[in-house]
């Protein structure tokens, strides 16, 4: 006979099997994520050296879709988190209904947008001739899918504001296996497709997401909060949808610095030839890997909050963001060790190129005394978020990603002639300033919030303290 899984309360549940419950899950599914981009990044290396930089050259675009889905999941999450927390289930159900509809029509935008701009982007972070058609043939197929980029990690938002991450991690595990098919079948033209090389890799994804979203809106409409809905459900409702802006668009913005962080370091990057990009590239999927650990954290805090906040419940979203870090940071100690022994025969997985394996070893030696800042950053954001104070987390991501990187990396690369050490050591030097000043800004938002909600009255006024966060 099957077992029902026990449902988790996310106020009430003791704090470290909780965290346990929602994170490893997600962490196995990122695992999977990150693999993807591995073997799309060794497919790509098969077919040469110009293509691999032609993926790491895109990222920045690419990672626009993902912050756009990113932020109006992060938003609707707390939303609908805070909802839940404050037992008002209608409210959730009409939150997520609206994060689609919000969802499709920024897809339709970012689609157009990155259609007219991605070929002046490609051409400033200097790609030209044939280098140029090749990042184009892959970006463009991406674009065109860009809905179907979106609406996955969207739709995830109303599991992930119960606590829910295995579904999201079956999804995940099921993409990369069926990428494992369908990259080769497409790159390469087997069973007599036409061969498309760089755009058969992008095709592959496009339609793995497509068949995620399928899974996830099947696994979502027929939870209790969200079944039966119905095409009205879906019209335009301007006030909701102004509500999951507020959250969504800071949210956004914020992911969208990591764009521009990786749009800024690529600038700086490219000064030292193709290789040193690809290098770039492949290091960063490897420091990804090492973070893997840490990534379901950021869910974690996220949804307890959220639902804490929504409770009245202060001392429990300082308990979730404290202990969320402290874990993340230990974990990322023992990381950052593992990748200064890996570092060499890590890049040599990926690429032969001599050059490229070099620039790749010297940034992971940088990168291993940068892995604990990452946990400490992302967790406060996130748990900020899950407050409904989103802006925070941008003001931090614009420090960290475009202004700091400016001054600093151009300082020790150019300035003081370290080349690409230069860049290496200044995306240590700008991340741990970073942490250090989210720990300060988070302890002065959530640690300072002592019994101002922490009361009875406000565990019974929930929309009192629903609508005291979101002024």
């Amino acid at each position: 006979m099957k077992s029902t899984p026990v449902p988790l309360s996310l106020t009430t549940d003791p704090m470290l099997p909780l965290i346990w419950r929602i994170a490893a899950p997600m962490s196995v599914g990122m695992f999977f994520t990150t693999m993807y981009n591995v073997v799309d990044t060794l497919c790509a290396g098969w077919l040469g050296t110009e293509e691999v930089a032609a993926l790491s050259l895109s990222f920045p675009v690419f990672f626009i879709l993902f912050s756009a889905a990113a932020g109006i999941s992060q938003g609707s999450t707390a939303l609908m988190a805070n909802a839940m927390g404050s037992g008002r289930p209608q409210d959730a159900r009409q939150l997520f209904a609206q994060s689609i509809v919000f969802a499709l029509g920024a897809a339709a935008f970012l689609t157009v947008a990155g259609l007219l701009a991605a070929p002046s982007l490609f051409r400033l972070l200097g790609a030209e001739g044939e280098y140029l058609r090749t990042v184009l043939g892959y970006m463009n197929v991406i674009l065109i899918g860009g809905v179907f980029m979106v609406l996955p990690v969207v739709l995830n938002a109303a599991l992930n504001a119960q606590g829910e991450t295995r579904v999201y991690r079956n999804c995940l595990i099921f993409g990369f296996l069926a990428n494992l098919l369908l990259n080769p079948m497409l790159m390469w033209g087997w069973l007599g497709l036409p061969a498309l090389g760089v755009s058969g890799i992008a095709l592959a994804t496009v339609l793995i997401q497509a068949g995620s979203a399928a899974w996830l809106w099947r696994s979502v409409s027929r939870h209790e909060h969200f079944s039966g809905l119905r095409l009205p459900d879906f019209r335009p409702d301007f006030a909701v949808l102004r509500r999951i802006a507020g959250q969504a668009i800071p949210a956004g913005m914020n992911m969208l610095t990591i764009a521009l962080g990786v749009f800024v370091v690529t600038w700086f990057v490219q000064h030292f030839g193709k290789e040193a990009v690809a290098a770039s590239g492949i290091a960063t999927r490897i420091e990804q890997i090492v973070l893997l650990p840490t990534i379901g954290l950021n869910a974690a805090v996220l949804s307890i909050v959220g639902q804490s906040h929504g409770a009245g419940l202060p001392r429990r979203v300082r308990e979730a963001w404290m202990l969320n870090a402290m874990i993340g940071a230990g974990l990322m100690v023992l990381g950052g060790l593992l990748v200064w022994l890996v570092r060499g025969p890590a890049m040599r997985l990926f690429t032969q190129d001599a050059r490229v394996v070099q620039h790749g070893m010297d940034y992971l030696t940088c990168a291993a005394l940068t892995l604990a800042a990452y946990p400490i950053l992302f967790v406060t954001v996130f748990a900020l978020q899950g407050m409904k104070k989103p802006a925070y987390g941008l003001w931090i991501g614009l420090y960290r990603q475009v202004a700091a990187p400016l001054i600093v990396i151009h300082l020790l690369a150019f300035t003081l002639g370290w080349g690409t050490w230069g860049v290496w050591w200044g995306v240590c030097f700008v991340t741990w300033s970073a942490a250090l000043f989210a720990i300060a800004w988070g302890w002065w938002r959530i640690g300072r919030e002592k019994g101002v909600v922490a009361t009875e009255m406000d565990a019974v006024e929930p929309d009192a303290v629903s609508s005291g966060a979101e002024s």
